[in-house]
This record gives C-alpha cells, structure tokens and sequence, in this order.
C-alpha cells in the first residue's frame, strides 16, 4: 500500500514541479513592469534639440562668460556694497549655467563656441568697453558696472526670449525662462541703483 501511494505520489510531484516550472519560465520571458520601464529608460538617450537650442548654448555660454568676468571685477573696485552683492549673485547663478550649457552642447556633438559671432551677441561688451570698466574705481565703477550690466543682461534675455519661440529642448527653454525671469528682476534692481 505504501508502495502504492508513493507511486502515486512521485509523479504527481513531478508534475506540479514542472508546472511551477513552467509558470516561471513564462514569468522570465515576459517582461515585468521593472524590467519594461528599465528598457523604456535605456532608449531614451537625450531629449530632442534644434538648431536653435544649439545656437542659445553657443551663444549664450560666452555671453555669460562676460557677465562672469564683469561681476569678478567689483570686489576690487566697486564702493558700493549693493553692486558687490549683485555682482557676487551673477557669478553664482550664471557659472553654473556655463557648466550645464557646456554639458549639452558636449552630448548634442556641437563645437562649444559660435566662431567669429561674439561682437554680434545682443547685450556683448566690446573690448574696449572692458578695458574701460576695468580701469575704473568707486563711485565710477559702480555706475558704469550698472549701466554695462543692464545692457548685458537686456541682450540676454533677448536672446532667451528667443530660445522660447523656437527651441526644442526643454531643458534648453526652461533655463531660457529662468534667465529672462532671474536677468529682468536684476535689470530693475540695477535701474533703482542707478537712481
């Protein structure tokens, strides 16, 4: 008897192990949430561009240097402590941006410069303006930073406002946002300095 049902037995565990079996071998080759969101991830390489967004970065990344190099000069020379904060400001936002603008520019495959298109920016400073602001001093210093900065920061955010028409990226056209946003509160605060 115990024969019997040890006959019995054996094959009836065989089955329900290769049907266990065969339940995971499905559950293995059909693709579970993780592992589909895991394979939607890995085709997702960048988020779209356009000439456009290529341009703003290009463009943008020495304008920003400028408005770096501008602001470095206050410490030194500036009297007033409101055009040293500003100018601390611009450095800490606008140094990061590079960085970030560099970054795609570098994953797009696109040179990080537009040659021979620096003095057509909106807002650039000539060489000769820079070589100006950086022999001045004081009170001096102080107003022609701000009326230099106002006109930078206008040419920004001309050439910001227009990534937001035509830009692709939205990484691209959010930082766009942000700079017309950030630069136009600075452009007030510069114009009541001023006063």
């Amino acid at each position: 008897m115990k024969r019997a049902i040890a006959l019995v037995a054996v094959p009836a565990l065989a089955f329900a192990l290769a049907a266990c079996g065969d339940s995971g071998d499905k559950d293995a080759s059909d693709p579970s949430p993780l592992s589909a969101s895991a394979t939607a991830q890995g085709m997702v390489e960048q988020k779209p561009h356009n000439e456009q967004d290529v341009m703003f970065a290009q463009m943008m990344i020495p304008h920003h240097r400028q408005a770096v190099e501008m602001a470095g000069l206050a410490p030194s020379r500036a009297s007033s402590a409101q055009v040293k904060a500003l100018a601390a400001d611009i450095e800490k936002a606008q140094a990061p941006e590079i960085a970030k603008m560099t970054g795609w520019l570098e994953d797009w495959g696109a040179p990080a410069a537009m040659s021979g298109m620096h003095h057509d920016m909106p807002g650039i400073m000539s060489e000769k303006d820079m070589t100006s602001l950086k022999d001045l001093k004081g009170t001096a210093f102080d107003k022609a930073f701000l009326q230099m900065m106002i006109k930078h920061h206008q040419g920004a955010v001309t050439m910001a406002r227009t990534e937001d028409r035509s830009g692709q990226n939205p990484d691209a056209k959010a930082l766009a946002t942000s700079i017309v946003r950030t630069q136009s509160a600075e452009i007030a605060k510069m114009r009541g300095l001023l006063k």
